[in-house]
């Protein structure tokens, strides 16, 4: 089956101060959209099916990693400003309670064996552990450098965090939480990062221009692309084997061919866009652009 990227229609957002969105997530049983909206302190909601904008999360100061655990039914995000996390009701919209998690939280990943969340902090470059249900941290683990974003590998059962400088993803056991081995990556500056289905491979989106992806049995790297600039956030579709990777400047989306490594499509979006979210039941992707307005893109068959 071949696929492309095609605009469905663009939802307006409340208009905010200059600035910037950071990640998305997506709850998937009801296609309602989660956003940080670093530059308001907000999270904001959209539903997917409605194709509105229907919330606004107040009092996430420097609102940066975003996450839903789906079966939970709830929303994490990190409030980089303030040192914690927002736990909130994925139906209804509403703030469960806050989590002192640090200094400025920002990559987030969900152990969905446990109910832990890993939330990686960009200015003591520590790994902290948290039970949302608890409203505590209940293990901590040095980084060799500054993080970017992580994800739960289940199949290792162990989380992986993408390290800025030096270039690696460390792997870290889930239970004790503690350092197993990393993997050195050729680009500069890991960035964004996901798994396959499978989750024997990492695909790392890498700040000088390239997505390098990794055996997660052996740490070798597999293959390399070059893509249009440096790019952000990352999400892998599993039904097509393509990586959808956002790109700052000029504002595209590269999308990844993974079975070739090459790059099958590049949808212009607009200049600053860098963060998105991806709805893998209903096949779209959303870009948030700085017009204050979502880009909803859906994968559809061609001839």
């Amino acid at each position: 089956m071949q696929t492309q990227l095609v605009l469905r229609q663009y939802i307006d957002l409340p208009p905010h101060p200059a600035g910037d969105y950071d990640h998305g997530d997506v709850y998937l049983a009801n296609g309602h959209v989660f956003v940080a909206n670093t530059a308001a302190g907000t999270v904001e909601v959209i539903d997917g099916e409605g194709f509105r904008h229907v919330a606004t999360v107040p009092g996430c100061a420097e609102a940066s990693g975003v996450l839903c655990a789906q079966d939970e039914a709830l929303i994490f995000a990190a409030a980089r400003g303030a040192g914690k996390l927002l736990v909130i009701d994925a139906v209804r919209t509403s703030l469960l309670r806050e989590v002192a998690v640090g200094f400025r939280p920002n990559g987030l990943a969900w152990d969905s064996r446990r109910r832990h969340l890993l939330v990686a902090d960009v200015q003591d470059n520590q790994a902290r552990l948290v039970d949302p249900a608890a409203g505590q941290v209940i293990a901590t683990v040095d980084l060799p450098g500054r993080p970017r974003w992580a994800v739960y590998q289940r199949s290792g059962d162990a989380f992986l965090v993408n390290i800025r400088e030096p270039a690696c993803v460390v792997v870290l056991s889930a239970d004790p939480l503690a350092k197993a081995r990393h993997f050195s990556v050729s680009g500069s500056g890991p960035h964004g990062l996901d798994i396959d289905a499978e989750g024997s491979r990492a695909f790392v989106a890498c700040d000088g221009g390239t997505v390098v992806t990794l055996n997660l049995s052996t740490g070798q790297e597999l293959a390399r692309v070059s893509i249009a600039g440096v790019p952000d956030a990352i999400w892998y579709n599993h039904r097509t084997s393509r990586l959808y990777v956002a790109i700052t400047e000029p504002g595209v989306i590269d999308v990844v061919n993974t079975h070739t490594m090459t790059v099958d499509e590049q949808i212009p979006t607009e200049v600053g866009a860098h963060t998105t979210a991806y709805d893998a039941t209903r096949q779209r992707l959303y870009v948030f652009l700085p017009s204050c307005r979502v880009a909803v893109y859906e994968e559809r068959e061609v001839a």
